[in-house]
């Protein structure tokens, strides 16, 4: 059994899954559902935490090596995806039930992907690679859609899902060209034939472009990011927080171990270098087009689905500055997922205690006047858009910080420079919640925002509220195990 620790928490998600499954079909009272998941989702992240900052982990079985990566890097993603999942699980709880659309296969869904975000990270061959893509994007493609009677939820799902379908095949194209390249399927085995000069390159090349589309579609980077404003806004805004989170976490922890393990090593000389411009190229329009375009938006959570495209940006800014900052920049990224996930969980989350009623405040008049009302209410989503804007001390200025210096190590210092800037747009919207929160009030006859009463939202609030906090004040614990995990992976 020791020899299966590695893969512990995967085996956790599976058992928790059909779990709800019996749960769901043999009672009608689904209230506890929500804190089964989240407990469920807890106790993956924290047995994957304890692995990560344990001793060496123990040698799993060849048969699961062969597709499954047991490493610490593979761990923080864990950590992150079951943190982002279980903290949407416990916001769907209140907000389920408050619009009256609670339903037990909601949970056996979020877990589910959850489980195909952890082995979409943990992949190291194209075949699971595919595997958890698709088991991960099916099970996002019928949450985004869970709302069946909202019209705007069945379209944000069809796009989604036409979209996505397009970028698989494209994702599978191009593996099966790596393969003919290299004759092999294995990350490992890729990097040594390319490496040794074997692989035919023209191939190679027109499967890493294939390979690169593929992966920054489930990142929402730009121009792979059509679906990404109105899947969000149609989505319920628990299913827009997990994917926001860990949909972008387990595709971000893919590109890494694509791009810096496969085609990382500088012996493969035009290879290894010719990705590098693309991410940078792919960085610098997702800052600007998100940024501007966020600018533009009247609904708070299209502004929001916007910024997740910059952040994108930023994310990939970390990536592109791994060609020479090594493990350093891997760890930029990885802090900045950490940071960004308990952000945004932050951020969405205050939308939905906005929101009550039947009422779901989604506009930035359906916040006019609600923090001078209940100060304590607006006081989570204060905290949630400074970090996202990069304000000290909370954990997004540290994210933020840790990617622009990557870039600075690697000469990218233009990319840093472009960065600032494009979050010096960004202070516009997101002071703009602020703003409205205390300074406007709603206008003649629009309804008055009432703050939800639900205990699983607030608690949701309060763990993301914490973590904000504690890695902006102390961020060295975090970034600690961020480096051991990168380190773990870039040799």
């Amino acid at each position: 059994m020791s020899s299966l620790m590695g893969v512990s928490p995967l085996l956790l998600l599976v058992v928790a899954g059909l779990s709800i499954m019996i749960i769901d079909a043999f009672t009608s009272d689904r209230k506890e559902l929500a804190v089964v998941t989240a407990v469920s989702l807890f106790m993956a992240a924290a047995l994957a935490g304890a692995m990560l900052v344990g001793p060496e982990l123990a040698p799993a079985p060849e048969l699961v090596t062969r597709y499954l990566a047991v490493d610490r890097l593979g761990l923080f993603f864990d950590v992150v995806i079951c943190v982002g999942a279980g903290l949407s699980a416990l916001l769907a709880g209140g907000y389920l039930r408050e619009h009256g659309f609670e339903r037990g296969e909601f949970y056996v869904l979020v877990v589910f992907t959850a489980f195909g975000a952890m082995v979409l990270a943990r992949a190291v061959d194209l075949l699971s690679i595919f595997l958890g893509l698709e088991t991960m994007s099916l099970g996002v493609y019928a949450l985004v859609a869970y709302r069946r009677t909202s019209a705007r939820a069945v379209e944000g799902a069809v796009k989604y899902f036409l979209l996505g379908s397009f970028a698989a095949a494209i994702l599978l194209f191009g593996s099966a060209l790596l393969y003919g390249a290299t004759g092999q399927t294995d990350l490992a085995g890729i990097r040594e034939v390319i490496a040794a000069g074997r692989a035919d390159s023209i191939l190679t090349i027109l499967a890493l472009v294939m390979l690169i589309v593929g992966l920054t579609f489930k990142v929402g980077a730009v121009p792979f990011h059509m679906w990404v404003p109105d899947a969000y806004e149609g989505a319920a805004t628990p299913v827009t927080t997990f994917m926001s989170v860990g949909v972008k976490a387990a595709a971000v922890a893919v590109l890494v171990r694509v791009l810096v393990g496969a085609f990382g090593d500088p012996s493969t000389m035009s290879l290894y270098t010719g990705w590098t411009p693309v991410i940078i190229l792919l960085s610098v329009v997702s800052m600007v087009f998100g940024n501007v375009a966020a600018l533009a938006q009247s609904s708070v959570k299209r502004m929001l689905a916007y910024s997740s495209v910059a952040h994108a940006g930023y994310i990939l800014v970390g990536l592109a500055a791994a060609h020479e900052a090594g493990s350093a920049a891997v760890s930029s990224v990885l802090y900045y997922m950490g940071a960004y996930t308990v952000s945004n969980v932050l951020a969405f989350g205050s939308l939905i205690l906005m929101g009550s009623k039947g009422k779901e405040a989604v506009s930035y008049e359906d916040l006019a006047g609600a923090g001078r009302r209940h100060p304590l209410a607006a006081l989570p989503f204060v905290i949630g858009v400074l970090s996202l804007l990069g304000m000290p001390p909370t954990a997004g200025f540290f994210g933020k910080y840790y990617v622009f210096s990557a870039a600075v190590q690697s000469g990218l210092v233009w990319l840093a420079v472009v960065g600032v800037l494009a979050s010096a747009i960004g202070a516009y919207y997101y002071l703009k919640v602020i703003v409205y929160l205390f300074m406007r009030e709603p206008e003649e006859g629009s309804p008055i925002a009432v703050p939800m009463q639900s205990t699983y939202v607030i608690a949701a609030l309060v763990l993301a509220g914490y973590y904000v906090v504690r890695m902006g004040i102390t961020p060295g614990r975090y970034l600690d195990w961020a480096v051991s995990a990168a380190a773990n992976f870039v040799s």
